[in-house]
């Protein structure tokens, strides 16, 4: 094969797997794989690559010739040891090792298969099929005889055994290669020498199967209830371990058709196929007092003693009666994946009774799969790199975060792997800076809430916001804050109640509903710590001339603050203040129109000055580390409050040297 011919091939492989990769009805969580082969060589997904976004060097390439060898290689009947052994022999046929590319369990199955382009997915119809009560039956009736129908047997060499085996027998029967192959609780093999003809084949077989159906799910989503602010966060805290666990939940009309009462969810109560086991552990708990949250809990806190002591591990679905299901896993995208995983798996449930009902994996079946290296491998792969960071998977709160010390603060917390809450009355700003962070976003998440942080409702809703996109909360900074300058003379009754109202009294909103949460999560976790962070001001630690109006909300501030903290201990909830001095760069000072530079230029408070450069130089002249505070220094202190354990009820200067404590 000349170059041009290669790499028109290969480009054609890529092409037809993202097509179905980024198709969730046929390819969830990077499931599935693809092949193209010519006389020599075969490119297969590598394992743990991701369909919908694969590239060249996705694939591994493997000498056709040592491949084969597997066939007739003699392998030791114990399945963990031949697995290992096969495994040996795929990394042995590999055209580059030093890749590391792992070729898929199912390389030799695309090897056997004498058809260039070999495409295996699962789609969600072709399942609803596979895992239902009459899969052979139905599937010989819609598609006739000239296909392959495998029965579910374990994955690996066994089924590659048993593949081969039936392709042999289809071979001398029709004296031709099988163009579609069905794996009963499996998904499906297409298989053609075009990729217009896989298409055209996958085309076909699709419309069969929508014939057949009587009715489709319609999913739409459903409010979350309020109750599950009381439930949540202690299903989170109590599946936590060594670090903070992501808990999202959804409540749509699909798993509405399963989750009123014990019979419905015993139509979704186990796996169909080795990828629910691997991406949402192979059994859901269910929890049905939740008219009742205190009952809820407890009822969890028993099932979760007897599941880990029947299986080993902890569930990762759980299914709350009438309010929605909800996935707890290591890091928000795991958990996302988790979700998406099993709704395809009630997809394929209530789909399935248009062929019989469902029909689930064995226990022995799921057992395999539970404990295979292979899928262990899939599902350490899934959860990705690049998860470590000083806050890695704590949900965190930041007001003001749109702007000035809130951005930065939020930014920084988001680079080290929070999952961040931005809560601003700057809808533009916070809906843009968002995007802007998921753009880069590893395993974490990040959200806007437009919050009004001196009004209960909407403070009270933020922290429900936070628990219905990340389950918990772990740390609040309660940054918001205005600042007008004037004198006596000058100041307003009403300019005055405001900033003592966004100042002060909003401090006090967001420790009480905040705290609520983190005592729902303490009270079920020992030693669970989180953490209350006001972001003071020098202004705090000392008078401010003809600035009374922030200074006194500031001095009010830290007495909240140590007030709270004597509160919030006993629930290893630490409440701290961070007293930065002059954030110069940021808009509270720099800003053209409103900002302090201009204002203390209007007031006079600064004598002699002729313009803002004036203003500027005269403040940086008070700070004996020659500069004005930044966000970096801010957050050396934030992330020293958030890792001791043992201090609380303080106010940090971070200052320069500015003010110092006597």
């Amino acid at each position: 094969m000349d170059k041009t011919t290669y790499m028109n091939e290969i480009q054609q492989l890529i092409e037809i797997s993202q097509f179905y990769g980024k198709n969730p009805d046929f390819v969830i969580a990077g499931g599935g794989n693809t092949s193209y082969k010519d006389e020599k060589l075969i490119w297969v997904k590598a394992s743990g690559t991701t369909l919908a976004e694969i590239t060249e060097n996705g694939f591994a390439v493997l000498d056709r010739e040592k491949l084969k060898k597997i066939a007739s290689n003699k392998y030791s009947t114990n399945s963990d040891e031949r697995e290992s052994q096969i495994k040996a022999d795929l990394f042995r046929a590999s055209i580059y090792p030093e890749k590391n590319l792992r070729p898929s369990v199912e390389t030799s199955m695309h090897e056997i298969i004498n058809y260039k382009f070999v495409i295996h997915t699962h789609p969600t119809l072709v399942n609803a099929l596979m895992c239902s009560q009459n899969a052979e039956k139905l599937t010989y009736e819609i598609f006739g005889k000239e296909i392959v129908y495998i029965t579910y047997t374990d994955p690996g060499y066994v089924l590659f055994k048993l593949v081969e085996k039936e392709l042999l027998n289809y071979r001398k029967t029709y004296n031709k290669e099988p163009k579609l192959i069905f794996l009963q609780n499996h998904g499906i093999f297409v298989s053609a020498d075009t990729i217009e003809e896989i298409k055209k084949l996958y085309s076909e077989v699709i419309s069969k199967l929508e014939s057949r159906i009587k009715a489709n799910p319609e999913i739409k989503s459903l409010p979350i209830d309020q109750k599950i602010a009381e439930i949540v966060p202690a299903i989170r805290a109590l599946l936590t371990e060594d670090s903070p666990k992501a808990a999202l939940i959804r409540n749509n009309t699909l798993v509405q058709h399963f989750y009123n009462n014990k019979a419905g969810f015993e139509k979704i109560h186990l796996p169909f196929s080795p990828d629910i086991i691997v991406y949402c552990k192979a059994r859901p708990v269910f929890i049905e007092n939740t008219l009742e949250p205190a009952k809820a809990i407890e009822e969890f806190k028993t099932k979760l003693e007897i599941y880990k002591k029947t299986y080993g591990y902890a569930p990762k679905i759980i299914i709350l009666k009438e309010l929605g299901y909800l996935a707890v896993e290591d890091n928000f995208k795991s958990a996302e994946i988790a979700l998406n995983v099993y709704e395809d798996l009630m997809k394929i449930s209530y789909l399935s009774e248009n062929f019989g009902g469902p029909k689930f994996m064995s226990d022995s079946e799921i057992g395999f799969i539970d404990n295979w290296e292979v899928e262990n491998y899939r599902r350490s792969v899934s959860k990705g790199a690049g998860g470590a960071g000083k806050v890695a998977n704590k949900i965190a709160i930041v007001t003001g975060g749109a702007q000035g010390f809130g951005a930065g603060i939020a930014e920084n917390l988001f680079s080290e792997n929070a999952n961040v809450v931005i809560a601003d009355l700057n809808e533009a700003k916070g809906n843009e800076m968002v995007a802007e962070l998921n753009k880069n976003a590893k395993k974490n998440h990040a959200i806007f809430v437009k919050t009004d942080v001196s009004n209960p409702d909407s403070v009270k809703n933020l922290v429900f916001e936070t628990i219905k996109a990340f389950g918990g909360l772990d740390v609040f900074v309660s940054n918001a804050g205005i600042l007008r300058a004037g004198s006596l003379d000058e100041m307003s009754p009403e300019t005055f109640e405001i900033m003592t109202k966004v100042n002060y009294s909003a401090y006090f909103l967001c420790a009480k509903y905040a705290s609520t949460v983190m005592k729902l999560q303490a009270t079920n976790k020992k030693d669970y710590f989180t953490d209350i962070i006001q972001i003071n001001s020098k202004s705090g630690l000392k008078g401010s001339n003809k600035n009374f109006a922030y200074a006194g909300g500031k001095f009010g501030g830290i007495g909240l603050t140590q007030s709270f903290a004597l509160e919030l201990m006993p629930y290893k909830i630490k409440v701290n203040s961070v007293c930065p001095g002059n954030f110069f760069d940021g808009p509270l000072w720099a800003d053209p129109e409103n900002g302090l530079f201009v204002q203390y230029l209007c007031s006079g408070k600064v004598p002699g000055a002729k313009n803002i450069a004036d203003v500027k130089a005269h403040y940086e002249k008070q700070v004996p580390a020659g500069r004005g505070c930044e966000p970096k220094d801010v957050m050396r202190a934030i992330y020293y409050i958030i890792e001791q354990e043992y201090e609380t009820g303080q106010a940090v200067p971070v200052t320069g040297g500015q003010e110092m404590l006597s």
